[in-house]
């Protein structure tokens, strides 16, 4: 793939978007499939232990296509804690949970993606735990992370589920960020590696596309795309889709100060999430924009039967959002071929 740096963002997806460029496409599915292969995995009734072993994933879980399985390989799981408030500690227990995973590309995705690259995917919102997490919503300084400069402040309770230490499981006690981020170092580094270009693209849907949005920005700010005793840096690259806003002005600032880093939000017309936490002057939206209308939205223009409280919670939809980026590709070929006739 000759063009996988203007994909992955290099000019910031210009000319790509309007109308939808369809390797842009392909190449969005694509990782948000690899976000899909985390909820297929997810087992309800012990949430530490993902349904498949992480050899077995891409062949286990169902996908519209065997592509990813030959592209990558996982290298490593990891897990995330959230620590519900005393509060109702007696209704709602504290909570250590798998929410994704680190692969790298296989010798033949190396040969078809047109670079080594590194592939994190965090899945959204699974448990009542996590519900309470996502409405922690007043803000926190992030810079412990980021640095002072700014006065970078996030959600908290998306801050807390990255960088708390896990209870469970027992083999594992890291907070999410420093499984991931041990992950890349070793990944970044090794040595057969060591003459090769290196990518990190990390991926995400709703709770878990505001996780990847801290995530690719801590992975820039603190060199973990950087060699050892080097100066080459990895370009990377954030795919979020229904992501809800992460930080303030600062944290957007420290963002968009970054250089090798990029992000495009996937936003689906009909997903209130996109806007929340509802708070315009504290919370600031950071990379580009690709706005799409999913069947459901589509059918919502056409039918007056249906109403938005039946419409609205699918719209949220991972499946619906991949659905919605297959559509606007089909409507942006369409297009090209009129403008010829």
């Amino acid at each position: 793939m000759a063009n996988w740096k203007e994909l992955s963002g290099e000019k910031n997806w210009e000319g790509l978007l309007k109308p939808l460029n369809g390797d842009l496409s392909s190449y969005m599915k694509l990782y948000g499939e690899g976000v899909q292969a985390v909820y297929d995995s997810f087992n309800p009734k012990d949430e530490t232990l993902p349904v498949y072993q992480k050899e077995d994933l891409f062949s286990k879980v169902f996908m519209e296509t065997d592509k990813l399985g030959k592209l990558y390989t996982v290298t490593d799981y990891f897990y995330a804690m959230s620590d519900v408030a005393s509060l109702v500690d007696e209704i709602v227990e504290d909570q250590s949970a798998w929410f994704g995973y680190v692969a790298v590309a296989t010798d033949e995705g190396k040969k078809v993606l047109g670079r080594r690259d590194i592939l994190i995917c965090w899945r959204g919102t699974n448990s009542v735990a996590e519900w309470f997490k996502n409405f922690q919503f007043d803000q926190t300084s992030a810079s412990n992370i980021f640095g002072n400069t700014h006065d970078p402040q996030v959600h908290r309770g998306f801050l807390s589920i990255y960088t708390s230490p896990n209870s469970e499981p027992s083999s594992n006690k890291l907070s999410a960020r420093d499984q991931v981020l041990n992950a890349v170092k070793i990944l970044v580094n090794k040595p057969e590696y060591i003459n090769e270009e290196i990518s990190i693209t990390v991926a995400g849907h709703s709770l878990g596309a505001a996780l990847a949005t801290l995530n690719a920005a801590d992975i820039v700010a603190n060199n973990f795309n950087k060699r050892t005793r080097s100066n080459k840096t990895c370009m990377v690259t954030a795919f979020v889709f229904a992501s809800p806003k992460v930080g303030n002005e600062g944290f957007r600032n420290i963002f968009n100060g970054l250089s090798n880093l990029h992000l495009l939000r996937i936003e689906n017309r009909l997903d209130i999430v996109t806007d929340l936490p509802p708070f315009e002057i504290s919370y600031k939206k950071v990379g580009m924009k690709l706005r799409i209308k999913s069947h459901k939205s589509e059918l919502f223009n056409l039918t007056d039967g249906l109403q938005l409280h039946d419409i609205i919670p699918e719209s949220h939809n991972l499946k619906e959002y991949l659905e919605g980026v297959t559509n606007k590709s089909l409507k942006s070929q369409l297009g090209k071929t009129r403008s010829k006739l």
